[in-house]
């Protein structure tokens, strides 16, 4: 197939590369011209443009931009695209974005691909990113079949794990184990910061090891990707917030309690249930 990308950074350059390899002509377009020399350069794309023209012939286009930006692409792609060109999405919040989107474009299916790292860009782009990952489609009544059934095979080649959802249900999903993890641990580098005596701050400092490390990486991520997941999935992430406040006061109520085995209570039951939300490759820990 010949297979449009726009945003070619960690996941457009991880999807234009591991496209490539099962034959696929990949047409990618970045705003930054430099961008364009290294997705051609590094075998990401066959070739690449600034100009969303290029994908006049495409069948099937990848949007991988933020999320702000996905609609506005879509207007953009309009008077350039054949009609039964197929639009898909990467963006994490999907409400905001299917149903607008698939009244722009009737060949428009929502997706989600559950993969990345800690870093962004294409120089930060992974081969094979997307296997053994979750993937979610997110069809509703009005998404057009063909479409939807071309996506999820394409989706299915790379070896990803598929996921049909409603944009709502995805959302709230989503909310708990990717947007209020960012929130929770910004809040927790921000409480740390903080500290008003300037030697416990250093000291904090210089004694952080792994825990630390764990709980504040995603707070310390992209921070204009944060703020679209608390703008763009508001309602689903204060739900969560909410509720995850409520379990928080329960433990400082059980600390100034003294109430320790409803403490240790709480620490097994989370051990226990850990491993239920996590891939096979994320219990290398």
């Amino acid at each position: 197939m010949k297979i449009g990308i726009v945003g070619i950074g960690l996941i457009g350059a991880s999807l234009g590369w591991d496209l490539r390899q099962l034959g696929h002509q990949v047409i990618g377009v970045s705003r930054q011209q430099e961008t364009c020399k290294i997705a051609e350069r590094e075998g990401i794309c066959d070739r690449t443009s600034c100009d969303l023209a290029s994908l006049a012939d495409t069948e099937i286009i990848f949007i991988c931009t933020p999320i702000a930006a996905i609609l506005p692409t879509i207007e953009l792609l309009l008077p350039h695209l054949d009609p039964q060109t197929m639009i898909t999405d990467a963006g994490s919040v999907k409400g905001a974005i299917v149903d607008r989107a698939t009244e722009l474009w009737a060949n428009f299916v929502g997706g989600h691909p559950m993969a990345g790292n800690s870093q962004s860009g294409i120089a930060a782009f992974e081969k094979g990113l997307f296997a053994d990952r979750p993937y979610v489609l997110t069809p509703t009544p009005e998404t057009a079949p063909v479409a939807l059934a071309s996506v999820d095979k394409l989706v299915r080649s790379l070896n990803a794990v598929i996921y049909h959802t409603t944009p709502d249900r995805h959302d709230r999903a989503v909310a708990w184990i990717s947007h209020l993890p960012v929130m929770v641990s910004a809040s927790l580098m921000s409480a740390c910061l903080g500290e008003e005596d300037p030697l416990i701050l250093d000291f904090a400092k210089k004694f952080a090891s792994t825990g630390f490390k764990d709980t504040s990486r995603v707070g310390a991520g992209n921070p204009e990707m944060g703020m679209m997941m608390a703008e763009y999935n508001r309602e689903a992430l204060l739900r969560s917030l909410y509720q995850y406040r409520d379990r928080l006061d329960d433990i400082i109520g059980s600390i100034e309690s003294r109430e320790w085995m409803k403490i240790q209570e709480l620490l097994t039951t989370n051990q226990a249930a850990r491993a239920d939300f996590l891939n096979d490759k994320d219990t290398c820990d």
